[in-house]
Formats: C-alpha cells, structure tokens, sequence
C-alpha cells in the first residue's frame, strides 16, 4: 500500500508521466503482484522490493538532477564563453556589439545561446577574414622588407604571425598605408635601378665593354634570366650600381681626353706632313669628337679601346714618318715666315736665319720638334703682328699709287703733243683728271699715315720698318722733297710770267709780224679748215692779249676731241 502511495505519491510529483506511462507502470506492477503470489513472497520480503525499487527511482532522479544541473551549468559556462568571445571578437575587431538582457526578459538560457550564437559566428567569420586581410598586407610587407634588405631567403605564408588582438579598422588601415610607402620605396628603388642599369648599357655600348658581366658581378637579378627572378633593390646593389656608373663615367671622361688629344696630335702631324683627305677619312670618328663634351659622345665604340689602340698606333706611325722630315717641315716653315715678312715689307736676313737653323740642326743640340714648334710659335707671331701692320700698309699702297700718278701727270703735261689726236688720247685725258683729283688728296693722306705709324710705334714701342727703313723718315724724306719740288714749279711760274710779260712788252713795242703760216681750225661739220688773219687776232683777243705781232713761225693742228681742262696751281 505504501509503494502505491509511494507510487502515487511519486506519480503525483511536479515532473508529470504520459498516461501511456502511468498505464505501463501499473500494469508492470499488478504483474508483479502476481509473481509474487505465485512465488510466495512474504510481505516482508515484497516492502523490502518496493522500498528497494523506490531507492533505485530516487536514485535514477538524483542522477537525472545532477546531470541537469551539469548540463545547466554547462550551458551557463557556454552563454558566458559566448559572451566573453564576442566581447573579445568586438574588442579585437573594434566592433561595437549589443546584446539583449534576456536575465530581464525571462528567457532561458537555450534561448539566450540561440541568439547569440549566430552574433558570434559573424564575428568569427569576420575576424577569419580580417586575419587573412592582415596575413596578406603583412606577408607582402615582409616581402618589400626583404627585398630592400637583399634577403634571398623564401617568406612561407605561414611564418607570418598576426595579432589576433588587434584586428581593427585602424589598424588595418595602418598596414595598408605601411604598405603603400613601400611599395612607393620599391618603385623609386627599381626606377633608380633601372637608371643606373640604362646608364650603364649606354656607357658600355660607347667604350664596347661587356655590359652582361658588369651586371653580373653588381647582383645575378640585374641579368635579365628565364626564371623571371625581380631586380635586387637592395641598399647594397643601388650603392654598387651607383659606384659603376660613376666609375664609367669617369672611364669615359678618361677616354674621351684621350680621344680628344690623339685626335689634335693627328691633325697636327696631318698639317705637317700634308696628309691627303682619303688617309684622314679613317679617323673621322676620332676627330669629330674633339669638341664634343662627355653628354655629346653617344655613337657606338666610338670609345673603344680598339679606336684607342688604332689611333695611337697611327700616331706614332706620323710621328716616326714626322721624325724622317723633320728638316723638310723646318725649312718649309722658314719659308712661309719668309713669305709673311716679304708680304708686310718687313726686314729680315734670309741667309742668316738659314745658316743659323742648319747650324743648329746640324748639331744635335736642339729637338727638331721643339725647334719647329718654336717655328711654329715665329710663324704666328709673325702673322699678328703683319695683321697689325695691315691697315698701315694699305695706306702705304694708296700714297704709293698716288705718287706714281703725280709722277705720270708731270710726265704727261710736260709732253706738249698730249692733246693731239690718236690712238690712247682719249684715255690720257681722263686718266689725267682722275690722277689730278688723286694728286689733291696726298697731302691728307700721308698726313694720316703719318699719324697712324706714330700711334702704332708708340703702342708696340718700336719703329715701323719698310723695307728696312722707318716709315716715318720716308714720308719725312718726301714730304720736304714734294715741298722742293712745289717750290720749283713755283718759281718756274713765276719765271714763266716774267717771260710771258716780256714776251708781251715787246709785242706791243715793235707791233706784230704776219704770220706766213695759219692755224687750223674746227668746221662745224668736223673737217679741218685754214683760220683766218682776223679769226687769230680774235682768238688772241680772248685770252686778253692785245695788238703785236706774231711770235711764233707756224701753228699747230688742235685735235678734234680736245677739252680744255684748267690746271691746278701746281701745273707744270
């Protein structure tokens, strides 16, 4: 009765059965009755089966309890992991994440973990996917990083350790800027690597060197190679690229100076020794590039050390071939200093010069090509110092040739047959004119000759020789003899007046004789006819001489082209 109550009791408990339990129950426990019945169990022995099935419930319900009250701490425990990741995931992501107070709400724990799970798992999917974004950023970092520190050394994605703690936003952004500066640092390192490699391949295609060893001995990347392999941009290859291309460039600037001075040294010995035009076209390379500064030189080999090695082999051909004639090129240049002093009127003693250069090139005593550089140094000199003489000599020639046309004209008015008619006549009579208004300006002309001399002695504190005497004592010289010779002629004038008035006076005493013969005249139709008695006296009449006889026995023929042209006060 007791286990019924027990039963019944138990039945009648908070946890409620199904009505097909309670149904089981009770028919397991009428069929027990009867086993019992049919066994012959003592009542005794039938409460002690009872209580000890009782004991076992209880103890069944016991467990059931303690595995509840395990698994709603369990759930306790997995609500507050929950909660401490999220707020660990926010804290680390930078999120800011709400959750509802459920403990306010009457929700059972079940119900919170639904909510939150779901909360949860986007927070570890985001923060999966931020510890990705972070790998990525920091491996390629890390490669930059090598790469400018020259490490050859393979970077394994996995080495890459990311601060789970700090996933932000922020941070985030931090190393995509990081990255952005070296990857710029990368492009300013490759873009100066790439300069310095152009540099180099221009440098080394100028003086023919190998540009693949050059750039294998600075870094192997440099060589361009099947693998693919990136350029080293290392600290270390940008200095030593930048130590080859310096080194380079003063090879170059070497070589050019070099280049520069065998050229001269060719076109030198070219000069001396008359070298044809077809010979000198073989270095035309080598001469072009005399004036040409270092940035200008850019044709290919054209500082090799083969153009080098040829052009100082061709040097020393010439001047082996210069040594042989030497003496030739020295007399030579003798003469073309001959030829400059000769040109300006300058005084020099042939013979001596000549015997002083064989004496000396006899001797031994002087190099042959010091002493035609000293020639050579004469020679340009002699060339200034004729320059300066020049405008003074151009003058020279301008009085000279004034003077032969005053001596001409004296000569041609002496000539008292100067206005007949013939062949030249015509000429005579212009060249005459021009040669009068030539003979007007000698006295300006030297005047500013002499002046021009005295300026030129004083600036080069020596006389002006011409012709081996000075200048200025010639045109003294003929300046006093043109005033004697002036003064001659005026006194033949004036004695030529007195026997004109003499002649005159005794014309009018003693009157004048007939003339037996007449002069000619000019027809108006340009043939010659006999004048008249009476045409002379009108003739004389014009002149301003009256009455007389005639003096002279006969009369000329006047050409039919005649002028008459006035003389100057200096006639003759």
């Amino acid at each position: 009765m007791s286990t019924c109550s027990g039963t019944a009791n138990y039945t009648s408990s908070p946890l409620s059965f199904s009505k097909t339990t309670t149904t089981t129950c009770s028919s397991l426990l009428h069929e027990l009755q009867e086993i019992w019945d049919e066994i012959g169990e003592s009542d005794n022995e039938r409460d002690e089966m009872l209580l000890q099935l009782e004991h076992e419930c209880l103890d069944i319900y016991r467990k059931k309890v303690e595995t509840s009250k395990r698994c709603k701490a369990d759930l306790h425990h997995s609500l507050a992991e929950a909660k401490a990741k999220i707020a660990e995931l926010a804290s680390a992501l930078g999120e800011r994440i709400s959750l509802p107070q459920y403990e306010k709400m009457g929700g059972n724990i079940k119900e919170q973990i639904s909510v939150i799970n779901p909360t949860l798992e986007n927070l570890k999917m985001l923060k999966h996917g931020r510890v990705r974004e972070f790998s990525e950023l920091q491996l390629q970092i890390a490669q930059i990083c090598a790469e400018i520190a020259d490490n050859d050394q393979t970077l394994n994605p996995d080495d890459i350790q990311v601060d789970e703690l700090d996933l932000t936003t922020k941070k985030l952004g931090q190393l995509n800027l990081q990255l952005l500066e070296l990857q710029s640092e990368r492009n300013f390192r490759l873009q100066k690597v790439n300069s310095h490699i152009s540099a180099i391949h221009k440098l080394s295609v100028v003086m023919s060197l190998d540009f693949k060893r050059i750039m294998a001995e600075i870094h192997p990347s440099l060589i361009d190679s099947p693998t693919g392999q990136s350029k080293s941009i290392s600290n270390e290859t940008l200095a030593r690229l930048t130590s080859e291309v310096n080194s380079l460039m003063q090879n170059k600037q070497w070589r050019l100076e070099k280049v520069q001075d065998l050229g001269s040294t060719l076109i030198e010995l070219w000069n001396l020794m008359e070298t044809p035009i077809e010979e000198q076209k073989r270095f035309n390379l080598v001469t072009r590039l005399i004036t040409s500064t270092v940035d200008e030189v850019v044709s290919q080999e054209c500082l090799s050390s083969h153009v080098i090695e040829q052009t100082e082999a061709e040097v020393a051909r010439l001047n082996t071939l210069k040594a042989s004639k030497m003496k030739e090129l020295i007399f030579k240049r003798q003469n073309e200093l001959e030829e400059i002093y000769s040109r300006v009127h300058m005084d020099v003693d042939r013979e001596k010069a000549r015997e002083i250069l064989i004496s000396l090139m006899e001797s031994g005593s002087v190099n042959l090509s010091d002493l035609l550089s000293s020639m050579e140094e004469q020679i340009a000199k002699a060339r200034e110092q004729a320059q300066s003489r020049k405008d003074i000599l151009d003058k020279v020639e301008k009085w000279k040739h004034a003077s032969e046309e005053e001596s001409w004209l004296d000569e041609y008015e002496r000539d008292d047959n100067r206005y007949n008619a013939g062949r030249g006549a015509h000429k005579n009579l212009k060249r005459a004119e021009k040669a009068r208004t030539l003979v007007s300006k000698i006295p300006s002309l030297v005047e500013n000759l002499t002046a021009k001399v005295k300026a030129w002695e004083l600036d080069k504190g020596m006389q002006f020789l011409y012709n081996k005497a000075p200048l200025l004592r010639t045109l003294e010289e003929f300046t006093n003899l043109r005033q004697e010779k002036e003064e001659e002629k005026r006194r033949y004038r004036e004695q030529k007046k007195l026997q004109d008035q003499l002649a005159a006076e005794q014309e009018a005493l003693f009157g004048s004789k007939p003339s037996i013969k007449k002069p000619l005249c000019v027809s108006t139709n340009g043939n010659t006819m006999v004048a008249t008695p009476n045409s002379r006296r009108v003739e004389s009449a014009r002149h301003g001489i009256s009455g007389g006889r005639e003096q002279r026995d006969s009369v000329k023929a006047i050409p039919i082209n005649y002028v008459a042209l006035p003389k100057d006060d200096r006639g003759v």
